[in-house]
């Protein structure tokens, strides 16, 4: 008997196979195999059963889950000594005989020297385990939100490693079999759209892969506001100048930690270490396999070493206006000194407009720096976050004797990501987008903080005016006011209804007014990408909180008098009160703090009391 858990959860005999239907204990187990032979603590297996949403006797129904869990064991000749009972939690014992997760594992971890087309094989055998939509029958959100982005990244990871064996191999008509559906499945990754262009460059058809590195250049641009990696736009040289890229050999990989999860050869180095001189090549490994154009620079400098184009300036952000102080403050703080070493955090609630403020910022102060502006995303367009290591792999190697730069890491997660990579190399500027004050940065490396507040009343009626027309907000004065008001001020949220305004001519502001206030935070969202909305951005700031810091920031939000909270208004049941109210500011939820009290924006307590009074319209969680 095993368990299959690389696509609906199922038990397997021979060749025979049971999935298994969606309920409790299926959860349960799904949580258990995600965590081969490790305790898996109770609280955990509680958040994957019943979220945030657990009834006052989650504990005891859990003991019935076990039971009902040993059962169907026992139906299926499985020892229910399997599932151990240990302090603290549950351990569920597999091997690479027991649960495919395990073999996966085994197979995608390199044997020391092991031959390209030896791993090659284990890699494919790995791959094949993978037998459709994972975890399709296990109701678990919290399993569905946390712990499968791990392993689809372990998957890709080993996908990447396959398509670079296979080039080196020379199969490259194997690669576009493997990448099509894989790139646009996963836009975000530019290596897979690296290694489809290249075989399609090296199968004569110049034609297709100039088209999809447009169709990436024009998708990243509008998505994201950023250009190509350096690694296509050496791609795209090679193919413009007709260049003979040459036989191509595969670089080591790293092999997996136990538990695996991606590991980078780099991991832990400085930054000078990971991206130092111009002729090393990219760090190596599941997660980022080195980029094949530079690796093609450093084995056939004839061919592909010519210069690197210069990194764009970022473009002014479309519609800016105000903060004019803070950008001038900005912009001090980072010509302190001729640019050289500054470091500026621009923090404050999601939403409220630091990208922006950033871009805008590095726009002005192009000029200021000739070493140009490098500009990386910190974290996915899924929202996960990249580590130290991916982070430093997309920096651009400074140029010798381009004078300074400025680098801007935008939407940090937290300290621990950034601070393997300061300080910056040769000396550049860094500008620091996060919802956190990253308080431990700059205690270890110096620099300011910049909190952002809401948009004065002024600004963001500027705001509508740039983006709407200035003709079409003075015909309707007092409804741009209101707008502006419901939307809390919040650039976010700004932007959102000016778009829905745009793309309907014929709507006028009042009306478009008028629908949005029967439910603003519900309402502020587009058709056409529902992650660009209120609901999904102040949704995820609030899933990557603790449990009970998130249900005691919709209580405050509920519950706060004017937006005002003091430490007397968050109940026992959420925890020591000072902790959690320090956890929400630290979140960019709450504002200010002790001595005095903490305040909450208006608009997040607008969002904070939908979100509760949505969540208590839901039918209780009910075990089963």
């Amino acid at each position: 008997m095993r368990f299959q858990l690389l696509g609906p959860l199922s038990i397997a005999n021979g060749d025979e196979t049971a999935v298994l239907k969606p309920s409790k204990p299926t959860s349960l187990l799904a949580a258990l195999l995600l965590h081969p032979n490790s305790v898996v603590s109770t609280g955990y297996l509680l958040r994957a059963l019943w979220d945030e949403e657990q009834p006052a006797t989650a504990r005891a129904a859990l003991q019935t889950c076990v039971l009902r869990l040993r059962r169907i064991f026992a139906k299926y000749g499985i020892d229910g000594a399997t599932i151990e009972s240990v302090p603290g939690g549950y351990r569920m014992h597999a091997s690479d005989r027991t649960l495919d997760l395990v073999r996966f594992r085994a197979l995608a971890d390199t044997p020391a020297g092991e031959d390209a087309e030896g791993e090659l094989y284990r890699l494919k055998e790995a791959l094949a385990l993978w037998h459709g939509p994972l975890l399709a029958n296990v109701a678990s959100r919290m399993l569905h939100r946390d712990a499968l982005p791990g392993l689809v990244e372990e998957r890709l990871g080993v996908l990447e490693r396959v398509c670079d064996l296979e080039l080196a191999a020379g199969q490259c008509r194997q690669v576009l079999v493997d990448l099509w559906d894989t790139v646009r499945d996963h836009p975000g990754r530019e290596r897979f759209a690296e290694q489809l262009i290249e075989a399609l460059y090296r199968t004569g058809r110049q034609a297709e892969a100039l088209a999809e590195y447009r169709a990436v250049k024009e998708r990243l641009h509008d998505e994201l506001g950023i250009d190509p990696g350096p690694g296509l736009q050496r791609l795209e040289l090679a193919i413009l100048r007709a260049e003979d890229l040459g036989p191509l050999s595969p670089a080591p990989r790293a092999a997996l930690p136990a538990q695996g999860r991606p590991q980078l050869t780099a991991a832990g180095a400085p930054l000078t270490a990971l991206v130092g001189a111009p002729e090393e090549p990219a760090p190596t490994g599941p997660a980022r396999v080195a980029v094949t154009a530079t690796a093609l620079a450093v084995q056939a400098p004839r061919t592909v070493t010519a210069e690197v184009p210069a990194a764009p300036a970022p473009r002014a952000v479309p519609g800016f206006t105000g903060r004019v102080r803070e950008r001038a403050e900005l912009a001090r703080r980072l010509l302190a000194d001729g640019g050289e070493g500054a470091l500026v955090v621009v923090s404050g609630a999601p939403g409220i407009g630091k990208t922006a403020l950033a871009l805008q910022t590095a726009h002005e102060v192009r000029d200021s720096f000739p070493g140009g502006v490098t500009v990386v995303t910190m974290s996915r367009p899924d929202g996960s976050v990249l580590t130290s290591e991916e982070a430093a792999a997309r920096l651009r190697p400074a140029e010798p004797d381009a004078g300074r730069r400025l680098l801007v890491l935008d939407d940090v997660a937290s300290g621990w990501q950034v601070r393997p990579l300061l300080p910056a190399p040769e000396g550049a500027a860094v500008l620091l987008t996060s919802r956190r004050g990253l308080a431990a940065v700059v205690a270890t490396h110096g620099g300011a903080v910049h909190r952002l507040d809401v948009l004065p009343a002024a600004d963001s009626r500027s705001l509508l005016a740039a983006l709407l027309g200035e003709e079409r907000t003075a015909a309707e004065p007092r409804a741009t006011a209101e707008l502006a008001e419901l939307c809390g001020h919040f650039p976010l949220a700004l932007r959102i209804a000016a778009a829905r305004l745009l793309t309907r001519p014929g709507l006028t502001v009042e009306a478009c007014l008028d629908w949005l206030a029967g439910n603003p935070p519900a309402r502020l969202t587009l058709a056409e990408d529902p992650r660009l909305s209120v609901p999904a951005v102040l949704g995820q700031a609030l899933d990557a909180l603790d449990p009970e810091a998130g249900a005691a920031f919709l209580h405050l939000g509920a519950e706060a008098d004017g937006g005002i909270v003091h430490p007397a208004d968050v109940p026992e049941r959420f925890g020591d009160a000072e902790t959690v109210l320090e956890q929400l500011a630290e979140a960019g939820l709450l504002e200010d703090g002790p001595p005095g009290p903490y305040r909450m924006h208006s608009f997040l307590q607008l969002y904070a009391r939908w979100h509760h009074r949505t969540k208590s319209a839901e039918p209780a969680a009910v075990p089963h």
